[in-house]
């Protein structure tokens, strides 16, 4: 029989994969090959970035950021084949963000381009299909069970690329889900916001939403332009078909707006103090490392480097003395000491030219407000004060510290699942929404439909209605029988509705902490409780801790998912190639 392999799930990951597979076949000649494609929805964009979704709806990445093809900054084995990022492909602007059916369009793409590039022995099938479970000895072929289907699919090795994955409710959503339904209420738990119906949200009604991330924004889009409104000007127009969203959140204000400036001058050379040789030392801990003690202060540190380094290259007024000196200093001090702060404050009068990341995580802490309608101004204004900060090159020290962001997570990708924190911290200052956006939160916000719950949400459910309070407004309780929570599903191994991962967890592979499938950061080998390697099984992408900084990769950043893609359709090659070899002896 002709070697198999067989991948699940056909979105951005496994076309990544794919690509890599067709990079490297030659160096495998002659090898005959059976590709099958696992995935319900179209391969390329697969679920998330499908076509068949509102026009709406868009990327949250400049086009120009977006790409699926590496080029001479990845440290990779296999050959680097470049190719054009969305905007080159779309002939789009740059600094477009594009719809998501474009994007699904350009994955598609990707994906054709990459199946023709294989080799005349390699075959490609798709499986419009859900995966339910694979079995099979450890040295033996692999049976990968679909829905609808009686006969296995046999595969010599297989590579899990699910993606972003269902989760089953967690205690917190049950009770509130079975408390909708007891009294006539209305519960959507964690969820894909294209995915959700919203059909049950009434207009005029008003409706909790707890999160104010990029999940909110995908529900105000639908909820509002969806349903019939536009937007004149800096006013919105509404249809009348609209609810009425209380929004709040741990933080209770929308993620920092995209950077709307262009880099200039000088880069600062990253990374400097949490590269390679401070990953390979924290990997090499008898004891292991804590996030906390041992690792966010070298981020600390980086992010800080990044932003005094542009601070004083380009805005040497704002300074005190010359940057050699800073430096020098800088590098000297211990992560978060007093006498690194004390350095900060004797070259950098201005507090606000001082990176403080505990301020930014909490923007609300300490701030009270006396009634829900000054709320309301106070949240304006601040979202007001932080677009025109993201679109203004003189506050350039922000971009840099995106820099040190992207860099920091390159790095950080290695020692594999340190918490939801990290994650939600980088989405928070890195991966908010186009500046547009807000500006159409502000407009929602001025015409009623949008209303500010604020910091530290709490919600109840109780005399037969969901109620939310915060501590920006003491004493302010919210009423509505409808609650969204605008988040995604965060499925451990035990709460995936993933079938097939569910019972591989069953079976014995291991899960991190957090509750990702756990595997071997060289390849994606999947690792077993016992600690061995799964050696026909691999996986990739956030459903384990080989997981990559968003869902795509900026052209020239050495993206970690390209190195990652690379190294496991190598091994998968090679497996393979020795398999073939096996055969034929």
């Amino acid at each position: 029989m002709r070697p198999s392999l067989v991948i699940v799930g056909a979105g951005p990951r496994g076309t990544g994969i794919l690509e890599r597979i067709a990079a490297n076949a030659p160096e495998y000649a002659g090898l005959a090959l059976d590709i099958h494609l696992v995935d319900p929805f179209p391969p390329g964009g697969g679920r998330v970035w499908r076509q068949a979704q509102s026009p709406l709806l868009w990327m949250n990445s400049q086009s120009q950021d977006v790409t699926m093809f590496t080029d001479d900054t990845v440290e990779l084995d296999g050959p680097v084949l470049p190719g054009p990022a969305l905007h080159e492909w779309a002939d789009l602007d740059g600094r477009d963000f594009a719809d998501r059916q474009r994007q699904g369009a350009y994955l598609r793409w990707v994906y054709e381009q990459s199946v023709a590039a294989l080799p005349p022995g390699v075959t490609v099938h798709h499986h419009p299909r859900r995966a339910l479970r694979v079995s099979g000895p450890r040295e033996g072929r692999q049976q990968v069970w679909l829905d609808g289907r009686d006969r296995p699919l046999l595969a010599d090795t297989v590579i899990l690329a699910q993606g972003h994955l269902d989760a089953e409710l967690d205690e917190e959503q049950r009770e509130l889900s079975a408390y909708a339904g007891e009294h006539g209420l209305v519960h959507l738990p964690p969820d894909f916001t294209a995915d959700s119906d919203l059909s049950a949200l009434v207009p005029g009604e008003d409706v909790l939403v707890r999160g104010f991330g990029l999940a909110f924004v995908d529900l105000m889009v639908l909820l509002t332009e969806g349903r019939g409104g536009r937007y004149e000007g800096d006013t919105y127009i509404p249809s009348g078909r609209e609810p009425i969203l209380h929004v709040g959140s741990r933080r209770g204000i929308p993620y920092h707006s995209k950077i709307g400036y262009d880099w200039t001058g000088e880069r600062p050379p990253l990374p400097r103090f949490l590269g390679p040789t401070e990953i390979d030392e924290l990997l090499a801990r008898p004891d292991g490392y804590d996030f906390r003690r041992d690792v966010w202060p070298l981020i600390d540190k980086e992010l800080g480097f990044a932003h005094y380094h542009r601070l004083f290259t380009a805005h040497p007024e704002r300074t005190r003395v010359a940057w050699t000196d800073f430096e020098e200093k800088y590098a000297a001090a211990e992560p978060l000491s007093a006498e690194l702060h004390a350095l900060v404050a004797s070259a950098v009068p201005d507090p606000a030219d001082r990176l403080d990341l505990t301020a930014l995580d909490h923007p609300l802490d300490g701030v009270r407000h006396t009634s829900y309608e000054e709320l309301q101004d106070g949240l304006r204004g601040y979202i007001t004060a932080d677009l025109e900060r993201r679109h203004d090159p003189a506050h350039s020290p922000d971009l840099a510290v995106f820099l040190g962001l992207l860099s920091v997570y390159g790095q950080v990708v290695r020692l594999g699942d340190i918490g939801s924190w990290w994650h939600g911290f980088f989405s928070y200052l890195a991966s908010g929404p186009p500046g547009p956006r807000l500006r159409q939160l502000l407009a929602l916000s001025r015409a009623g439909i949008v209303k500010f719950t604020g910091a530290d949400m709490r919600v109840t459910a109780e005399d037969g209605v969901f109620r939310a309070t915060s501590a920006t407004v003491p004493g302010s309780v919210v009423e509505a029988r409808a609650l969204v929570e605008a988040r995604l599903p965060h499925p451990t191994l035990a709460r995936t509705r993933d079938q097939l991962l569910r019972e591989l967890y069953e079976d014995g592979a291991r899960a991190t902490p957090a509750g990702l499938l756990a595997v071997d950061p060289e390849d994606g080998r999947v690792l077993h409780r016992d600690g061995t390697a799964h050696p026909r099984r691999f996986a990739l992408g956030p459903h384990t801790n080989a997981r990559g900084a968003g869902a795509f990769t900026r052209p020239r950043t050495n993206s970690p998912s390209f190195r990652q893609n690379d190294a496991t359709a190598r091994a998968v090659l090679a497996l393979l190639r020795d398999l073939s070899c096996h055969a034929a002896a």
